[in-house]
Parts: C-alpha cells; sequence; structure tokens
C-alpha cells in the first residue's frame, strides 16, 4: 500500500509539473543564489556607513567581492537563458500584467549587470586603488580597470563621484524592482490563487 501511495505522489507531481513547468534545475539554482547575494549587498551597502571604523573596510571589501561574484552568475545566466525558454505565464494572468513582468524581469537583468559594472567603475577611479589592491574574498587580487586608474586625479575623482552616484540610483531601483517582483509572485500565489512558487522551485 505504502508503494502505492508513493507512485500516485509521483504521477501527480509530473501531472502538476506539465501542468505548471517549471525553469530548468540550474537557472532555478542561480535565482537564488543571485538573489540572496543581491539582498546581502544591498544590506551592506545601505549598512556599512553605521559600522564602526574598524570593520568598515571589511565590510566594503565583502561588498565588492558579491559584487563582482554576482556579474559572474549573471552573464552565466543569460547565457543559460539564450538556449533555454522560460515556462509560459500562467493562461489567467492579463495582457497588463505580462507586460508589467516582462518590463520588472528585464529590468532586473539590466540591474543585475548594472550594479557591479558601475561598482567596478567607481572602485577602479578610487584615489587610492593603486595601492590597495582589491582581492576577491581576501583568496586572489581581481583586476581594476586599468585605463581609469591611469587617468589624472581630478579626471579620477570626477568619475569616482560620477559612478558612486550612478551605483546609488541603481540601487535603489534595484530595491524597488525587486520589491514590485515579489509583490507580483506573491499576488499570483496567494490572491490569483495560481502556482507561482512551483515555477521557481526545486523538487
Amino acid at each position: 500500500m505504502p508503494r502505492n501511495n508513493a507512485r500516485r505522489s509521483y504521477a501527480m507531481a509530473d501531472e502538476q509539473t506539465l501542468t505548471h513547468p517549471r525553469y530548468t534545475t540550474p537557472a532555478i539554482i542561480a535565482h537564488w543564489l543571485i538573489a540572496i547575494l543581491i539582498i546581502a549587498n544591498l544590506v551592506i551597502g545601505l549598512t556599512a556607513d553605521l559600522l564602526p571604523d574598524e570593520d568598515v573596510r571589511f565590510a566594503i571589501d565583502t561588498h565588492k567581492s558579491i559584487g563582482v561574484s554576482v556579474l559572474g552568475l549573471v552573464l552565466l545566466r543569460i547565457l543559460w537563458r539564450v538556449g533555454h525558454k522560460p515556462p509560459p505565464f500562467s493562461a489567467g494572468m492579463a495582457a497588463w500584467e505580462r507586460a508589467l513582468a516582462h518590463v520588472a524581469h528585464y529590468g532586473l537583468y539590466v540591474l543585475m549587470l548594472w550594479m557591479p559594472v558601475t561598482g567596478w567603475l567607481h572602485d577602479s577611479a578610487w584615489k587610492d586603488a593603486p595601492t590597495h589592491p582589491m582581492r576577491w574574498f581576501g583568496l586572489f587580487e581581481w583586476p581594476r580597470i586599468g585605463f581609469i586608474m591611469r587617468l589624472p586625479a581630478e579626471q579620477k575623482e570626477h568619475l569616482h563621484n560620477l559612478f558612486d552616484t550612478l551605483h546609488t540610483l541603481g540601487g535603489y531601483t534595484l530595491i524597488a524592482l525587486l520589491c514590485l517582483h515579489v509583490a507580483g509572485a506573491f499576488k499570483h500565489q496567494f490572491i490569483d490563487r495560481e502556482p507561482e512558487f512551483r515555477r521557481m522551485w526545486l523538487r
């Protein structure tokens, strides 16, 4: 009898997967890993100035290392996405919801690239960059953008401030889009009663 119940459970799971298709396993793993890293980096970026002076440098170095990691993971995620179509939206979604979901998704991809790239540019324009090498989680040195480091001091200072502004604006925009993304997922799951979470959850 237990064996029959197990078979019935597997059959129901297979039927639900066909009815409500999921993302591929690598896409799901990348999604949650990137999400965790981004949230951690946003928290560090927003709270680093509140830390004791002796802890700020470690927090900023960790922030940079996470940013580089996110950049690599997002590029891999995009390459995977090219060859693996995402599951279709639920048939019950309105046209405006589909359009908003596309805007949010593409916006998140843009910002997930924007944030580490502007952070990298900002760090490369730092006046003390030549004497303070950046190390990925303390394991090995991560290269900065050479032509920016070689610019005259005044130009570097201008770019350092510019990229800081762009990075900060991108961070707040990313927070807004993340909130929109999460709100949409919760709406479809709990208000529309659609198995939205199943699309991005490992079995």
